[in-house]
């Protein structure tokens, strides 16, 4: 299994998360940081 590490940003209109060293992949987006720690898991 490997590991990734899980980069989370807030922007104006919200969060994105993003995996580290993996351009242009977004694994979640919302309107909190909650929502995306739900979200993230399913995701990736």
């Amino acid at each position: 299994m490997k590991t990734l590490t899980i980069i989370v940003e807030k922007h104006p209109d919200g969060y994105v998360a993003y995996p580290l060293g993996l351009k242009g992949v977004v694994v979640a987006e919302g309107d909190t940081y909650e929502e995306i720690l739900a979200s993230k898991g399913s995701a990736i």
